[in-house]
């Protein structure tokens, strides 16, 4: 007779579980447990049992083998975290409806489809590199606020052919409201309903309404007057369902829309963000990044020239490796199933910490260090590292996220060096993606020649 192994469960109050050590802080509330209980453990939000997965075999055996158990949240009559902003968007949606969406909006992201998306994005570069240039010689600025910005404007010109930035404060202000709220919608079962008149649920629902107008003007212009661009848009507004030839409806269009512009610029804003800190503080990996891109002889690079570029490729995957932009994902368990000797209970949420797996000694030595070195060689990192997700729930953005940055990056790192105002360890912040806390005050110093 066999029996079920134990989960190392994490001490907490008798009646609200560890809710309150995750309100307070659910990042370090991650690691603390991590460090404590080790790479699989149990913990209670209140009623709500919760595993919490650090582990590279556990991404393996949940998110590979068993993700028919291991499940998106999305309940179309309950929805709760990111369903609560994106709806049923590629991110949230599951089975046929999923599997019809990514297939309608895979060639978008196919890598032959993105080296004529590079135009766009270099002009957005060009355009706030010209701004910096007008606010003068070490001007200071916010590089989180500068990035965002920079990201915006790339995703929606090309997926819609368009530009929001006069409203790029609503917008930033907007989401960071809503994914904190699907945060705390996802993972507190104490949270008042949206219905009831909470200060949080009006603020939420403001914001959301806000982003709904910005992203309903953005189709309802394109119906008026269609653009002849072959973007994301317009394939989403001209597709037709293979078997009766119907279109997407308005709601599902908004959803799939705010999807892409969510998801498409808050994590590549982080990215960079990210690893322009990084390079401030590491002069040395900095001088050697500027010296490979000397191989571009002060030219705009384009596609074939990025795939020679290994080592800003490594800088960059090295950064999402110690700052991943997304800090973890959430599964629903949809039935009870053991594995390994666990026993995972139907209903409860399972919670994969990306930053513990990429900061995991036993695959990552000297796993605080930022050594982009690491990703020069060819070694199988498989589940140890996953910015992206894993499995068939990928980021279908993978590959244009990893060009767009590269781009970029390179764009700013041969005009500019970003000088840090405060050389204190900047504090990570969750709000499902990882931020900088308040942001990164920086000088922007314009580089000679």
């Amino acid at each position: 007779m066999s029996h079920s192994k134990s989960f190392p469960q994490v001490k907490g109050h008798w009646l609200l579980g560890n809710l309150q050590q995750f309100k307070a802080d659910p990042f370090q509330a991650l690691c603390n447990w991590k460090q404590d209980y080790g790479d699989l453990l149990s913990f209670k939000l209140a009623s709500q049992q919760c595993y919490l997965i650090s582990h590279p075999k556990w991404v393996e055996h949940t998110l590979i083998k068993n993700n028919d158990v291991f499940v998106k949240m999305y309940d179309p009559a309950k929805p709760k975290g990111l369903a609560l902003i994106l709806g049923q968007g590629l991110v949230t949606s599951q089975g046929a409806l999923w599997k019809r969406q990514r297939r309608l909006i895979q060639p978008v992201f196919q890598r032959s489809h993105l080296a004529s998306m590079l135009p766009q994005m270099v002009t957005a570069g060009d355009n706030m590199l010209s701004r910096w240039q007008h606010l003068g010689d070490e001007a200071e600025v916010n590089l989180a606020d500068e990035m965002m910005r920079l990201t915006l404007e790339v995703i929606t010109q090309t997926m819609f052919s368009t530009s929001v930035l006069d409203n790029v404060d609503k917008i930033s202000s907007s989401l960071e409201t809503g994914l904190r709220y699907a945060l705390r919608s996802a993972s507190n079962p104490l949270n008042p309903p949206l219905f009831i008149p909470t200060a949080a649920n009006r603020e939420f629902k403001q914001s959301r309404a806000l982003l709904d107008q910005i992203i309903y003007n953005i189709i309802d212009q394109r119906r008026q007057q269609p653009s002849g661009k072959s973007d994301l848009l317009d394939m989403l507004l001209n597709a037709q369902d293979e078997t009766n030839g119907q279109q997407m409806s308005n709601q599902q269009i908004r959803d799939e829309v705010i999807t892409i512009f969510t998801a498409g610029h808050e994590t590549t804003a982080n990215l960079l963000t990210w690893t322009l800190y990084l390079l401030a503080k590491h002069p040395t990996i900095l001088k050697k990044l500027r010296i490979e891109l000397e191989s571009l002889q002060g030219k705009t690079p384009e596609a074939e020239d990025l795939q020679k570029l290994s080592f800003s490729r490594a800088v960059l995957n090295e950064s999402m490796r110690i700052r991943p932009p997304v800090g973890m994902m959430m599964r629903k368990v949809a039935k009870t199933t053991e594995i390994d000797g666990y026993t995972f209970k139907s209903g409860a949420l399972a919670f994969f910490s990306i930053y513990n797996i990429h900061h995991h000694a036993a695959f990552w030595p000297d796993a605080e260090a930022f050594k982009p070195e690491r990703f020069l060689t060819e070694e199988n990192r498989r589940f140890a590292f996953i910015p992206f997700g894993t499995g068939e729930r990928i980021c279908i953005g993978n590959h244009f996220a990893m060009m767009e940055s590269q781009l970029l990056l390179s764009l700013i790192i041969q005009q500019y060096d970003i000088q840090l105002i405060n050389h204190d360890e900047v504090e990570m912040d969750m709000a499902v993606s990882l931020r900088p806390k308040g942001g990164i005050p920086v000088r922007l110093k314009r580089r000679d020649g």
